[in-house]
């Protein structure tokens, strides 16, 4: 049977599974947020008319009017500063930086004012806004277009930081992100958008801040988050057929980091391999290793390994393909930790 079109909204009510991209299901999911709450309001560069440089948000507009989807000036730290004047007021604010690289413009306004207003104001403000952020390579960009910046704001106390890798996930953690009370950086995988799976619609959603096991081993365990995770179960894929058996974890959530199905894990398995594009100095696969080492001690049967970006600025495109993890260096990490 022909997956339903998703296009437009049409007058039937629409089959509970559908098949869409992880673009449409950020897509379908901002559009069953502004439906449920007229005070959620979208805004950005060009995502109105335009539906954005990726089209994630096309057709809002049209369908919910220049009141609820602002196509703002190129100015990041007035999209970020007017968004807390509005979530101040009571209204659900989701900015969209255009590429990951842009976001810096308006760093002060969310590591200054973003993460502290709750705290600042001993809980008397709350700040429920969500800001959207393209991250990572794969797609032939220049520089500015292809980082993968998500450290600097996990660091940051009074922000969350959540990072879909999957379809159902984008569907139901942007509008699970709008939801919340506290400000969240919702990290979208952009050379995945166009990757399809199945949402279901009426299924009840794992919870916003945790982990997940996508695929079960007992030989080692692959972390992962955002544009690694279809590597990662790749790379399971295929050392099953060398008669290897890989878990998968998705992250999902960065800040908080939930590792307790991470730390059952690797005390069932003994070995660990975490992959990320960003480089490894002090970040997210830093504080994974460091921790479970912590936790899991006496279960490592040896050191955890990491598969990252290297520390140097990202790349010409001719060279990002040397520079992203990809399915042989994972497996080469698989490989020295069952050597050891």
């Amino acid at each position: 049977m022909a997956a339903p079109t998703m296009d437009r909204p049409t007058s039937a009510a629409p089959a509970a599974v559908q098949t869409m991209t992880i673009a449409k299901g950020i897509n379908n999911g901002l559009r069953a947020a502004m439906e449920a709450d007229p005070k959620v309001i979208i805004m950005g560069e060009d995502v109105g008319k335009l539906g954005g440089v990726f089209r994630i948000t096309d057709g809002l507009q049209k369908d919910f009017g220049e009141q609820r989807v602002l196509d703002t000036p190129l100015a990041e730290s007035g999209i970020i500063g007017t968004a807390v004047g509005l979530a101040i007021r009571g209204y659900r604010p989701v900015c969209e930086i255009q590429f990951e690289g842009f976001i810096f413009p308006g760093f002060d306004q969310i590591v200054s004012q973003v993460a502290k207003l709750h705290y600042r104001t001993q809980g008397r403000l709350k700040l429920p806004m969500v800001i959207r952020v393209p991250f990572g390579g794969g797609i032939g960009a220049v520089e500015h277009h292809s980082e993968s910046p998500e450290s600097y704001f996990a660091h940051t106390a009074g922000l969350k930081v959540v990072s879909c890798s999957n379809a159902a996930d984008a569907y139901w953690m942007i509008q699970q992100a709008i939801r919340c009370d506290d400000p969240v950086l919702f990290f979208e995988p952009k050379r995945r958008y166009y990757e399809k799976g199945e949402v279901d619609t009426t299924a009840a959603p794992s919870p916003l801040f945790q982990s997940r096991v996508l695929r079960t081993g007992t030989d080692a365990t692959l972390v992962a988050y955002g544009p690694m995770v279809r590597t990662a179960l790749d790379a399971a894929a295929a050392a099953e057929e060398e008669g290897r058996s890989l878990e998968v974890v998705d992250l999902r959530t960065l800040s908080p980091l939930d590792l307790a199905p991470v730390y059952d894990s690797v005390r069932r398995t003994g070995r660990l391999v975490v992959v990320s594009e960003a480089p490894s100095e002090s970040s997210i696969t830093s504080e994974i290793a460091a921790k479970v080492q912590q936790e899991c001690f006496y279960s490592l049967q040896a050191p955890v390994l990491r598969v990252t970006g290297f520390d140097t600025p990202y790349p010409p495109s001719k060279l990002e393909e040397e520079f992203l993890p990809d399915l042989d260096r994972v497996l080469h990490a698989v490989d020295r930790s069952l050597a050891w």
